[in-house]
């Protein structure tokens, strides 16, 4: 289990400012095939594949149960065979911790 994996995600009230880029690249390399991405705000996202619409919605499902448990919650797309989640703090404009803590748990399910 990653180490990431195994801390809480923190709620964010705002007021600090996002991670530091050379953070953020310490930290993408301790989670598993996330890439940043940039669209004003630097992000993380992941995509998975899956062979039918109800193996992803499954998926889905078990990601907003760590979500809502965490306090912490992705963008997620989905349709049939495939998803993507984006992490990013909203309230920080841009990543904190909790969203690489969030990814490391996702990382931890079964595709």
């Amino acid at each position: 289990m990653s180490d990431l994996a195994s801390k809480k995600c923190v709620p964010c009230e705002g007021g600090d400012p996002p991670l530091a880029r050379d953070k953020v690249e310490e930290l993408i390399n301790k989670v598993d095939g996330w890439n940043l991405t940039e669209d004003g705000v630097l992000k993380i996202k992941k995509d998975f594949k899956f062979t039918d619409f109800a193996k992803t919605l499954e998926f889905v499902n078990k990601v907003g149960e760590i979500a809502e448990r965490e306090g912490h919650h992705p963008n997620i797309c989905f349709t049939w065979g495939k998803m993507d989640v984006t992490l990013w703090t909203h309230a920080v404009g841009g990543l904190s911790e909790s969203d690489f803590i969030l990814a490391a748990k996702i990382d931890m399910l079964e595709t």
